[in-house]
């Protein structure tokens, strides 16, 4: 008896599928490789048959398969950090003026981190005076400088933490990173709920007296908002004008005084500085009258 025809038997782990699928891929084989990949996205925003939106979320997703947590992460001197033994006052000045919702604690040295406190928990030492700041403390996440942003988000995920602090092969602490640090990577900049619109000015008023101010803030904007005449001739953001005042791209910390004010950096991404925070500058004393 002859062996049955391959052709009605199909044979264990053969290509199951249909001849038009087949036929398709011969015709118009997919990528090979990811530069590839990336140009088959590209050709299909072009004809219109993904949006853009999608296209930079695919390449997003691609993209941080190849990042680590030391290339998105804040470094150490620009973390902000809370003291365990800072009376409450000095804590409260913090979360307020930087408007974190989750915060490193360290105890005497800003590289011993103990544990994160959620800026929400805060309020319960001025309901109870008597709680002890550590009881409020949740375990500090702790990731090598090379571990990468999908495995850092999958763990996010699955640990429900948000924040984790990054250090570097020595055991030391490089910096840190949120999951918003990461997301952003994939969709973008993602307003959060200090970001909400309250003005199209993009200026804000902190529980302090200070304000928030969007770097794409306009110098009109900025100048009607504080009774300020800052040149609107040269640029057309405060962010540009700060800048220009700097001599280079503002990072997080730096603080420049115009008009009596001080702009201090309080987040600045992708190049550019997305939050200001301006106060009265100092006012130095004046020198002591010759005898």
């Amino acid at each position: 008896m002859s062996d049955p025809s391959p052709s009605r038997h199909a044979r264990p782990g053969a290509d199951k599928r249909s001849l038009l699928e087949r036929l398709v891929e011969f015709i118009s084989p997919g990528p090979d490789s990811r530069a590839e990949l990336l140009a088959t996205l590209a050709d299909a925003e072009e004809r219109e048959l993904i949006e853009p939106e999608s296209r930079q979320m695919l390449e997003g997703v691609l993209r941080i398969a190849d990042m680590s947590a030391g290339d998105v992460m804040v470094a150490a001197p620009r973390m902000d950090l809370l003291d365990i033994d800072a009376p409450y006052d000095e804590l409260l000045g913090v979360v307020i003026e930087t408007a974190h919702s989750r915060f490193p604690v360290y105890e005497g040295a800003r590289d011993n981190v103990i544990g994160t406190l959620m800026a929400k928990d805060l309020l319960k030492l001025q309901r109870a005076p008597e709680l002890n700041l550590r009881t409020l403390l949740r375990p500090a996440v702790f990731v090598p400088e090379s571990k990468r942003l999908n495995e850092l988000l999958r763990d996010f995920r699955s640990n429900r933490n948000h924040l984790a602090i990054v250090i570097d092969e020595f055991g030391q602490t490089a910096g840190l990173i949120t999951i918003e640090d990461v997301l952003e990577e994939i969709v973008g900049e993602i307003e959060d709920e200090f970001d909400e619109a309250e003005a199209d000015s993009g200026i804000y008023t902190l529980a302090d007296g200070s304000h928030r101010v969007a770097g794409d803030a306009t110098i009109a904007a900025v100048n009607g908002a504080f009774g300020l005449h800052l040149p609107e001739d040269g640029f057309e953001t405060i962010g540009g004008l700060v800048a220009d005042h700097l001599g280079h791209v503002p990072r997080r910390g730096e603080a420049v005084d115009l008009g009596g004010l001080r702009f201090s950096v309080m987040l600045a991404r992708a190049g550019a500085v997305r939050w200001f925070r301006v106060a009265r500058a100092a006012v130095a004393d004046p020198a002591p009258a010759d005898a």
